[in-house]
């Protein structure tokens, strides 16, 4: 391990091997560093914050922070980290806002500068917040997900798998997967083509999703239409219907 002198790292923190800690960085109890992290020069990691193997945490960077929530009441609540993520500089982490409840990120996530997650989202793996992306609180946040700079999503929002939302689009609704979604209000508006593209995906599926998305766009029921697509041979159409049918908030329509 290397770890400046002036870290201040509790005596109960669990700290794997070959971490490294910079100059005033602070560690608090009930917590839990995982093998290989670093941990640059100001970053805080608060008490009932758990970080996997592998994870970069840049200056100034706070995990673990009380929710900004007025009903908070104090308790035992969590920030879990997965593997392999890098948080740049000023990003907060907040606790979950029950007890028991965690707020957690995935492992391979990149979180630029400034961007927040509130208490008790849940963050899949690859997931890519710009700088100052903003979300409140319970936000899901599908895999391989694209969340442009200074986009703000509303509390319970949820962003489908592979999508992206475009920078500062307003998002109070939930944002269908493989979509781009833009605008304040955030609608969608296309295929994420570029981002299937990059995760491999054949031609064919796209296409599949292409048609999908067109007959969405129709004045037709909406409970007929997802019926033809859950009906349908494709895994990622019947992917999409099923997000729309389990939606609460509603979903970012086609403009």
């Amino acid at each position: 391990m290397s770890i400046h002198h002036t870290a201040l790292i509790d005596d109960s923190a669990r700290i794997g091997q070959g971490v490294s800690v910079g100059p005033y960085a602070v560690i608090e109890a009930q917590t839990e560093i995982g093998d290989g992290c670093q941990i640059a020069s100001h970053a805080v990691v608060k008490r009932y914050t758990r970080l996997g193997r592998n994870n970069h945490l840049a200056e100034h960077v706070v995990l673990g922070g009380e929710p900004q929530d007025f009903k908070f009441q104090p308790c035992e609540s969590w920030v879990e980290i997965g593997d392999d993520n890098r948080l740049r500089e000023g990003v907060t982490v907040h606790r979950s806002n029950h007890a028991g409840g965690v707020t957690r990120v995935g492992s391979g996530c990149f979180l630029m500068a400034y961007s927040h997650v509130a208490h008790d989202c849940t963050l899949a793996d690859r997931v890519v917040l710009a700088n100052g992306a903003l979300l409140g609180g319970h936000v899901e946040i599908g895999e391989r997900a694209f969340i442009s700079g200074a986009v703000t999503l509303h509390q319970f929002c949820r962003v489908g798998p592979l999508a992206l939302v475009a920078a500062s689009a307003r998002v109070s609704q939930d944002c269908l997967p493989f979509a781009i979604t833009d605008g304040n209000p955030g609608r969608a508006r296309a295929l994420n083509v570029v981002g299937l593209r990059r995760a491999g995906w054949a031609a064919s599926e796209m296409a599949a999703l292409k048609r999908a998305f067109q007959a969405l766009r129709s004045l037709r029921e909406l409970a007929s239409i997802l019926d033809e697509l859950q009906a349908q041979n494709s895994p990622a159409v019947q992917q999409l219907a099923a997000f729309i049918r389990t939606s609460r908030r509603g979903f970012a329509h086609f403009r």
